[in-house]
């Protein structure tokens, strides 16, 4: 078999890629050059993965090429791309739990259809890399037992084990906390010295603006520019991305305060572990208030929205919502009593992946009037009715209402949980992590429904790890550490993200 030649060039010309309903890609170039990082942006559903899943042979284009050092190539599975030098992490790691690192990586090597394994190779291998390239992990420990960064890190390390020239990351920082992000871009720079093709799939600006050296914008499954990052701005991306202004901040009016409607006082609950996840946090959400919830992930963010929603149990403590004593209640008792829930795992927690969106739409409310009759009868009309002006009011992109939810793209999952909570005008709305993994647009969206439900009166406890979200929106912002409250801002305006972040890191209260 002759020798692969090193990736030096990568050109995509006018590739095609259609889907029943969708037009996934439409006729998109692109160039890439050796040492060189290059950001792919667009809103959700633009078509940035299902190009870049192209590329690795997991889907087939039905138009236009794909040159590897100038020469066309064909690309039938992820097998032959990894052949050719190609590598890929998922947004949604490839990872098999149960086994091993060292196990994960040497899966599909050649050695495992004849004599075996050398497992004791690729652990040696692997502690080089992981030494080489400051990507800390223990060969020997099963990938459950990882961090979310830890397991990047195994994604990462499996695809230079297998020789990867060109990296493809998809939305890589979407899960990452503020200093894992930072060892991300100094391995990634590292392999751009190395003389690396890096393309790097993101919503979040500022990161594309710090890291790449030419940005493409993919809009309607259409390339409409590519800029060298010197000349962008955030702006200037945010337009070519949704083709209109956006407003990167949105306004936010006085409304009064109103009563108390969410009380948590002195709360106790384990984490997944069985370690105290919280420790007597206690606080108060009142009507026509944002309280945002800033800290590192994993130190009790999770905990606090689930032992409110219902879906954790409150070993010590008191959860009162609208007045009511609520600790302990089930979800369904906690919508009934004005509480809306949007979850931080949206494809876990906020919808049944192999449900239509309409279905998805009415999870809750299946059974209640005008959805349902008497409790017994459901009213199919009714439901596609709700749905349709559900897609109209909140632009949420996809073929019909029948549609499976995990057909669509991050942002429009989002927007449908978004509508689907609202739809119930709560009195409390637990809000976390709305607006990760989704485009400019979508957040632009979501920002102005929070506020506008602020000013309804809604009581919000939004808990976010973007803190420019959390000074943008928040009235108060409580600063969470280790399954506390450690501090509280008042003016949120007065306030530096570097003292917040010196808060996030339990430097003292403000």
């Amino acid at each position: 078999m002759s020798v692969i030649p090193k990736i030096q060039s990568l050109e995509l010309r006018g590739i095609v890629k259609r889907f029943p309903g969708v037009l996934a890609c439409d006729g998109v170039d692109l160039t890439v050059g050796a040492g060189e990082i290059h950001a792919l942006l667009g809103e959700n559903g633009a078509g940035k993965s299902t190009l870049m899943k192209m590329l690795y042979g997991l889907y087939q284009p039905d138009g236009g090429e794909i040159l590897l050092n100038g020469q066309p190539v064909h690309i039938p599975s992820p097998q032959d791309a990894i052949r050719r030098g190609i590598g890929m992490i998922h947004q949604h790691f490839m990872l098999v739990p149960s086994l091993t690192v060292a196990e994960n990586v040497a899966l599909g090597l050649k050695k495992s259809y004849a004599t075996g394994i050398d497992l004791h190779s690729v652990t040696q291998r692997l502690t080089e890399l992981s030494e080489q390239y400051h990507l800390k992990v223990d060969p020997n420990i099963p990938i459950w037992q990882l961090s979310v960064g830890e397991q990047q890190r195994v994604e990462i390390l499996r695809a230079i084990y297998k020789g990867a020239d060109l990296l493809i990351l998809d939305e890589p920082t979407a899960v990452l906390t503020p200093l894992e992000v930072d060892d991300l871009m100094r391995v990634l720079r590292q392999f751009k010295a190395e003389g690396r093709l890096i393309i790097f799939i993101s919503h979040k600006l500022q990161e594309v603006l710090t890291l790449s050296d030419r940005i493409s914008v993919l809009r309607d499954s259409k390339r409409v520019g590519t800029v060298t990052t010197a000349e962008a701005t955030k702006l200037s991306l945010a337009q070519m991305m949704v083709g209109r202004p956006i407003v990167m901040r949105q306004p936010r009016s006085e409304v009064e305060r109103g009563a108390a409607r969410l009380s948590v006082s002195e709360v106790g609950v384990r984490n997944n572990r069985g370690n105290l996840g919280l420790n007597g946090v206690s606080l108060t959400v009142h009507s026509g208030e944002i309280v945002g919830i800033a800290g590192v992930s994993g130190n009790g963010q999770h905990e606090l929205a689930e032992a409110i929603a219902g879906m954790r149990h409150v070993e010590a403590g008191q959860v009162m919502v609208n007045n009511l004593e609520m600790t302990n209640h089930n979800p369904a008792r906690m919508n009934r009593a004005g509480l809306a829930y949007i979850p931080e795992e949206r494809m876990t927690d906020g919808v049944v992946k192999d449900f239509t969106v309409a279905e998805n739409l009415v999870l809750q409310d299946h059974g209640r009037p005008p959805f349902s009759r008497h409790g017994l009868w459901v009213d199919f009309k009714a439901i596609i009715t709700a749905c349709e002006d559900a897609i109209r009011r909140y632009d949420i992109k996809t073929p019909d209402t029948t549609t499976p939810i995990k057909n669509l793209s991050g942002g429009n999952i989002q927007k449908l949980i978004l509508a689907r909570e609202l739809a119930r005008q709560p009195s409390v709305l637990i809000a976390a992590q709305p607006t990760r993994g989704v485009d400019i647009g979508a957040i632009e969206y979501i920002h102005k429904c929070l506020l506008e439900e602020r000013q309804r009166g809604t009581a919000i406890l939004l808990i976010s790890e973007d803190l420019d979200e959390i000074q943008a929106l928040s009235d108060r912002i409580l600063v969470m550490y280790e399954g506390q409250i450690v501090g509280e801002v008042h003016h949120t305006d007065a306030v530096s993200i570097e003292e917040l972040g010196a808060m996030m890191a339990g430097a003292g209260q403000h």
